[in-house]
């Protein structure tokens, strides 16, 4: 069974870093696309970045490019969101979720088969 575990995340001021873990487990995940998301209160869960564990390409919301940064440790089976120049809409719930399969762009919540049970970031003025 598939088991994803989510670490990192707290409090920090606007313009801080964070990283956010997300250790995987129940399956070799050669074959699937990993992917964070996040919600805020009264808020839709909304895309943030996929990484494709074998070759490791990456997809990014225009929200964060150029401050966040997806990326996959295969030995550690870890995956990883490291946060820069965070911002207060940065604010949310952030999960990991894992999607059966190679696939750019895969941005909607309900192509992802697995998730975790959240980790809050909370960013300051």
């Amino acid at each position: 069974q598939v088991q994803l575990v989510e670490s990192g995340g707290g409090l920090v001021q606007a313009g801080g870093s964070l990283r956010l873990s997300c250790a995987a487990s129940g399956r070799t995940f050669s074959s699937y696309t990993m992917g964070w998301f996040r919600q805020a209160p009264g808020k839709e869960r909304e895309f943030v970045a996929s990484i494709i564990w074998t070759g490791g390409t990456k997809d990014y919301a225009d929200s964060v490019k150029g401050r966040f940064t997806i990326s996959r440790d295969h030995a550690k089976n870890m995956v990883y969101l490291q946060m820069n120049s965070l911002k207060p809409e940065d604010t949310a719930v952030y999960y990991c979720a894992a999607a059966v399969g190679l696939r750019v762009g895969v941005i909607l919540p309900r192509l992802y088969d697995y998730w975790g049970q959240g980790s809050q970031v909370t960013v300051s003025s």
